[in-house]
């Protein structure tokens, strides 16, 4: 079974670049993109392959996982450097059903062992880039080794024809949202444009819309975007405190022998609880 992973912010860090790992760490995303894709120059790919050991080294000693973000074709250069301790998970752009991911954990797991890592621990995280895909989101959620769904929002205007906004970028957000909460894995997106990086109180707005509507995290391209991403996905002080009260009425309730209480004028029942319960991190009922 699928595990959902708490990552909220995930920031893509060029594979060229291993200057950029140690302030990647130091603005604290709960997870680093070490880019082998898009934001590496064709020439400058075999460069970043070798970076790779010790950018995932300055990561690990920080506490921070890492995911490395592999070529649509997953040439075996990609994997031979991807696939090593302390990489969490593969991002595989591109993806547009499950037979290319079923092949691909295959060569993976033929990786492995030869690196003394338990055959299944690298997960794959799957980047949706067009309505095709997310047309298939459901079967490229049942994949082995998914750990997460990823709208990849630039991509995916540009397959649809229309600017990366709130308006294109909304209902894929959402779907992405149901499939991975179906499937037990991460949802990442943002209905709104990640290259817009200066505008950062748009950029806020949209962070919280997307955990409104269910996604787990989202990808960053900026160290500015980091800490609203963060702060955008914890509860907010007025949040814990209700979730506190409700906890305390709920008990009470069943203390009394009731199943449902009256609590800020709406009647509470189970469900409501366990909501409550993960807002503060806490185990849920037996």
């Amino acid at each position: 079974m699928n595990v959902r992973t708490r990552w909220r912010s995930l920031l893509f860090v060029p594979g060229d670049q291993p200057r950029l790992a140690d302030k990647a760490a130091r603005c604290a995303p709960d997870a680093v993109i070490l880019d082998l894709e898009d934001s590496v120059a064709a020439s400058a790919k075999p460069q970043a392959r070798a970076a790779l050991p010790a950018m995932i080294e300055v990561l690990r000693q920080a506490g921070i996982e890492v995911l490395v973000r592999i070529n649509a074709d997953a040439p075996d250069a990609d994997l031979e450097a991807a696939v090593r301790p302390g990489v969490r998970a593969l991002m595989v752009p591109k993806t547009e059903g499950r037979a290319a991911l079923d092949a691909l954990s295959a060569r993976v797991a033929a990786l492995e062992p030869a690196r003394a890592i338990q055959v299944g621990a690298i997960g794959l995280l799957a980047l949706i880039e067009s309505p095709a895909a997310l047309l298939a989101a459901a079967q490229i959620a049942a994949a082995d080794r998914i750990v997460g769904l990823a709208l990849g929002g630039e991509d995916f205007a540009v397959a649809l024809g229309a600017p990366p906004s709130p308006a294109s970028l909304d209902l894929p957000c959402k779907l992405i949202a149901l499939h991975a909460a179906a499937a037990g894995v991460a949802g990442l997106g943002l209905p709104y444009s990640l290259a817009e990086f200066r505008d950062l109180d748009r950029y806020e707005q949209a962070a919280r819309d997307a955990r409104s509507i269910g996604l787990t995290g989202v990808l960053c391209i900026h160290p500015a975007q980091v800490p609203i991403v963060n702060a955008a996905f914890a509860p907010t002080a007025g949040e814990r405190e209700r979730a506190l009260r409700l906890l305390a009425a709920w008990d009470a309730a069943v203390a009394d022998g009731r199943a449902v209480v009256a609590f800020d004028g709406a009647m509470v029942d189970a469900p409501v609880v366990e909501a409550a319960r993960a807002l503060l991190g806490r185990a849920p009922s037996v």
